[in-house]
């Protein structure tokens, strides 16, 4: 959503963080204050915009005919997300990969497919599982394998305050579940 368009329900947000705000902090009306409300629904939009996206559409023209039919990996991406149970943000990265069948995708596509699902309301079981649904359902791959590792606040800033804990998930489809060699050359490829 560009910065000056404003959302229809802005105003109903905004006054829900006014709300907050009025029960969590002394002085609500102090300076730094003042327009946290319209700045906190600005990032509210933004780290949600997922919901408003497909992975079909955010593809588009980014398909081309494959001329291989060896593993693509794309490791590292960059990976902000929200917890759906306390809205605490969790990041980490994200390494994808698939065999192609008929059809390879442009690599940043891989990435913006990871941010269609990132940016809603998540957990990072269900994300994993996205991620790899979407693929398999565009690409229609001989396979498709995702990993995530992440950090969440979550359990970091409150509850057990586990600061140097992870948590890693898996999805694998096709040839990454059902052939062992694949399996091993994905899960040796993501360690290096």
């Amino acid at each position: 959503m560009s910065d000056s368009t404003e959302h229809p329900d802005a105003s109903e947000f905004q006054q829900s963080v006014a709300r907050m705000l009025r029960d969590l902090d002394p002085e609500p009306e102090r300076e730094g204050l003042r327009d946290t409300p319209r700045r906190v629904e600005k990032a509210f939009r933004f780290y949600t915009d997922g919901y408003g996206q497909n992975p079909e559409q955010v593809i588009g023209d980014g398909l081309f005919e494959a001329e291989t039919d060896e593993m693509v990996l794309v490791k590292n991406i960059e990976l902000y997300s929200l917890c759906e149970h306390h809205l605490a943000p969790f990041f980490g990265k994200v390494h994808v990969a698939y065999i192609p069948s008929d059809k390879i995708v442009g690599l940043s596509k891989v990435a913006r497919v990871v941010d269609i699902y990132a940016r809603r309301l998540q957990v990072q079981e269900r994300l994993t599982m996205q991620i790899a649904q979407a693929l398999e359902d565009v690409l229609k791959p001989r396979g498709v394998g995702v990993i995530i590792e992440a950090s969440h606040l979550c359990m970091m800033m409150r509850g057990v305050e586990k600061q140097n804990s992870s948590t890693v998930t898996s999805c694998l489809r096709g040839l990454f579940r059902s052939d062992e060699r694949t399996r091993s050359e994905f899960l040796t490829l993501v360690d290096r």
